[in-house]
Parts: structure tokens; sequence; C-alpha cells
């Protein structure tokens, strides 16, 4: 099949997405902004000529060989914009032109034997290597880390986006550069879906779905990336891992989950081949209201345990709920509406939930009837489909959102995590008020929000979004603080410090917690054999020392 033509349209360096996208706030929307988190300081950005970064070290004349002189970028603008992921303390960096640091050089492969070619050389010479795709790391996970590397390089992979699909085992072969647009429309000109919509959709890469273990919004339906993955190859200096493509192997330990989330620490993603389905005939969004947060959640575990979670399924707390839509004008309906409507249900306020079905018609029918009477044993309520689709069209706005927020001179970030049914309002109590309280000890008392939108038989997901003013001249600060409580919480609770955004520079301290001392050094053992010099995205994944 014919390469899909490239997104030439390049994102805001300074921040998400469509440089010509907006997400302006309203009036009555601002007003409740302030009266919320008080006045703030708008920030000012420097323009992109006036981000201070290092000047390039000098690289190897062979690593231009290993690809082409054309291939390898040294131009400020280039490393820029390779220079941060999407984190807020990468935003803040990037907005006021204090990177501090920047790859030496943006290498762009078109090929796994150019990958090859270039690894062989930064192992040889001992420059550091970090594999990017679309920069929409939120965890640290793409900066060049400073350390001892004689020069760092970003290794683009934007150029190897082939695809080819097997109609017959419904499985496509996709390349790691191949954004998640570009590759939906590549397959839906033959009539499939992948399914797999995050957040990042839009500038996100296949090879950072397996490098992250992406999770989408639409996962209890068509499952995480890593349950989509059936065949991947990985090239790390040492050589080549290749798993096969089959639907199942009792062969050993997987080498296949060894290569999904390893964030670039082992080597190069150059292909993966996923599961798809056919482009669903039928598609139903539609919100409905819990009476509260618990009871919620207890619609959520009934509705997982019976098999019967919709496709989308989302729950916003009470915070979270009564923000968001004072935020986006309530999603096209109106509030007062809104309030009458649940008044003659004897219910007040309450909490949002998102229910998406696809497939079929006659599937989409028949687990969405299953699906609403559960909902109804539980007290929530229908809204109908004007506020689900409303939610499907914005689903990818949030991003824009955060954007605008820090304009206006406001933190803005979010964390994720997950437990079982039976100690999730326990994580959901200590982290919520981890977050509340570091903001209050700042002098920045701020709003915490959270949703479930990863559901399972035995836990879910909580994925926690907090605002406050800005500490102007100490953002990052503010941010550690309120980032350090949190994860604190987390690890205290029994939490996994990361359920879909991976663990990068930001969470590597806290992989102890996750999977021990010996864990940790199995982990070691296994970078070492595979990257001998440790050139592989140092200070990522592992916990230093």
């Amino acid at each position: 099949m014919a390469e899909p033509a490239a997104n030439a349209k390049p994102r805001k360096w300074w921040g998400w997405g469509d440089p010509d996208k907006r997400t302006p706030l309203g009036e009555s929307a601002l007003r409740m902004l302030r009266e919320e988190l008080g006045e703030a300081e708008p920030d000012h950005r420097v323009q992109i000529d006036e981000v201070a970064i290092p000047e390039p070290r000098p690289l190897p004349d062979s690593l231009a060989d290993a690809v082409n002189a054309a291939s390898v970028l040294t131009a400020h603008e280039q490393r820029v914009r390779r220079a941060a992921g999407s984190s807020y303390p990468d935003l803040v960096r990037l907005r006021h032109g204090e990177l501090g640091r920047a790859p030496d050089a943006v290498v762009m492969p078109g090929s796994p034997e150019q990958v090859a070619a270039v690894l062989d050389v930064c192992a040889r010479e001992g420059v550091a290597v970090v594999p990017f795709g679309g920069g929409t790391s939120v965890v640290g996970g793409v900066d060049p880390e400073p350390g001892p590397h004689r020069a760092v390089i970003a290794l683009d992979l934007r150029r190897m986006r082939d695809v080819r699909v097997d109609p017959i085992s419904m499985t496509a072969t996709l390349g790691p550069g191949l954004r998640g647009p570009e590759a939906e429309e590549a397959l839906r000109a033959q009539g499939f879906t992948i399914g797999h919509f995050p957040q990042s959709f839009e500038y996100a890469t296949i090879g950072g779905f397996a490098a992250t273990r992406s999770a989408g919004q639409a996962s209890s339906g068509y499952g995480r990336f890593d349950e989509l993955v059936a065949h991947i190859a990985m090239t790390a200096p040492a050589g080549e891992l290749r798993t096969l493509e089959t639907p199942h192997t009792a062969a050993g330990p997987s080498l296949r989950e060894l290569i999904v989330g390893s964030e670039g620490t082992l080597g190069v993603i150059t292909e993966v081949t996923v599961r798809v389905r056919p482009v669903p005939e039928a598609r139903r969004y539609e919100a409905w209201v819990a009476a509260d947060f618990g009871s919620g959640r207890e619609v959520v575990r009934a509705l997982a345990q019976a098999d019967a979670l919709p496709d989308v399924t989302r729950l916003s707390d009470e915070t979270e709920t009564r923000v968001s839509l004072g935020l986006a004008g309530t999603e096209g309906f109106k509030k007062t509406a809104l309030d009458a409507y649940l008044g003659l249900r004897r219910r007040s306020g309450g909490c949002l939930v998102i229910c998406g079905w696809e497939g079929e018609r006659e599937s989409v029918e028949r687990r969405r009837a299953i699906s609403a009477r559960l909902l109804r044993r539980g007290g929530a309520v229908p809204l109908g489909q004007a506020p689900g689709r409303a939610w499907e069209h914005g689903r990818f706005d949030g991003p824009y959102l955060r954007d605008e927020l820090m304009d206006l001179g406001y933190m803005v970030e979010t964390l994720e995590t997950s437990h079982t049914w039976a100690r999730l309002d326990d994580l959901y109590g200590a982290v919520g008020q981890a977050i509340d309280g570091a903001m209050a000890a700042q002098g920045t008392p701020g709003i915490v929000m959270c949703h479930v939108s990863h559901a399972y038989r035995d836990g879910a997901s909580l994925y926690f979004t907090f605002a406050c003013r800005a500490r102007r001249g100490a953002e990052l600060e503010q941010w550690r603080e309120v980032k350090t409580a949190a994860c604190e919480a987390i690890v205290s609770a029994g939490g996994t410090i990361t359920h879909h955004h991976a663990v990068g520079r930001d969470h590597a301290p806290y992989m102890r917690s996750e999977v021990g001392d010996l864990g940790v050094e199995a982990l070691r053992a296994l970078k070492e054999r595979l990257d001998p010099a440790g050139v592989m995205n140092p200070g990522k994944l592992l916990p230093a020392g």
C-alpha cells in the first residue's frame, strides 16, 4: 500500500496542536474561573528564536553516512521542536525560552536498516539517542537528559510510515512514525479501524502508543494498545528483537511485553502489527447523570463485572462535572434546562457519565439496552444523545483548553493512577487531598477534578486534573511540590504510579515502589544486555542509582 501523505502542518512549538485552533473561554467561564481560583497574571511567550539552548556539540561524521546528510538537522527551530514533550513543566520552559537543554541534532532515519546504522554509530561513539514520535509525552519522556554523553540526538521517526493490511487476519502492520489520524485514514480506506483514540490522538504516533503502553478513550470496547499489538519489532544497539505474528504463544516470558512500554530505553520500535476491526456501522454516544461519585463508581463497577461496559465509559466526579459544564458552556445544552430536567427527577447536581457504543447497528442497540438497564438500576438518569455527541465532538480539545488557561496565568496539570474497586475510594480521597493541600500550602488554592475512564472487572483508573494560579517566576517549583505530593499519596495508597501516561523521567523515582528492588535490577540487566553503552533515552523509566 502506498505511504499516506504526511501531515505537513507543524504543531505549536510552545503548546498543543494546530496553531490555528483555539478554545477561547466565554465571559461566564472566565468569571467562574476567577471566582474559583482568583485573578492571575497572564503569561507572556517568547518567540521561538528567543528560546535559549546550548550550541550544538559536534557529532561523528559517520552519523550522516548512516542516513544521509539531508536527514541530519541542526537548525535552531528543529532542535527546539524536539527538545521537550507536552507536560506542564515542558511548556513552561518552552514558553519562557528557558529550555536549558536540547538535542544537538535531529536525525530522521527512513528504514529499520538506517535505525540500526545510527544506533551502531551512537553506541560506538557514546552519543545518546532519544526516540521521538509526536512529542506528546506528559511525563518527561522525550527530554534530552544531561549527562556524560558526547552528544544527544533526537531520532525522529516520521519517515517510517508504511502501512500493510492483512484483511483476512484483520491485522495491519504500521510504521512507528505514523500519527494516529494518518493511520486511521489509511485503514479506513480499506474499511478498518484500530479504535485507539487517546486524547493525544491528533499528534501521537504508532511507535509512541506502543512505547508508552497507551490506553485510548474507547479502551473498554477496543482494548488498550498493548492488547491490540499482535507483533512488534525493535532495533536495539545490540541487535534486533522481533516477535512472531501469531495470536498466542506459550514460548516463555513475552518479549512483546518487554518491548511494549519500554519508552525508548532499550531500543527503537521499528514496526508494529495491530489487530484491527471493521469501521463501525453505527455509533451512539449519550450522557447520564449519577447521583454522586460513589454511586457512579458502583454503576461502572456493575457494568464492568457484568461485561456490559460501553465502549467509551467516562464518569466525572462532582467537581469535574460542575467545572467542565461551566468552562464549556455546558457543551451544547443550557444549564438551566439541565437543572430543570434533573429537578423533575428529584436530582440536584450529580456526576456526568458519558457512554458510547460502536459496531454493527444491532449490536449497538442490544449492548446499549443492557448498559442502560444497569445504569438505571444504579440510580443514574439519562440526558440523551446531544451532550454525548457534544463530548465526542470535543474529545480531543482538553490540551487546547490547557493552552488557553496557561495564557491566562493558571497552572493546569493532569496525572492518573488505578487501583482495585475495594481500594479505589481510599486512593481517590488520598490523592485529591494531597493535591489540594499542596496547592493551598503555596498560597494558591485550586480545584481538583477527577474522572474514571478505564474500567475493568477488578478495578478502574482515576484521572486527576488540577488547576490553580501560577506562581509567576516559580512555576516549576510549584508544579514539583504538587506533583510530588500526589505521587507520594499514590504510592502510599498502593496505586500504580501510572495507568497510561508512562513513566518517563517524572515517575522514574517511584519505580521501586511499582516493581520492587529486584524488579528494577531485572530491568537494569535487560537494558545492559540490549544497550551496553547506555545510550538509549538516558534518565527515563529506571530510577537513578
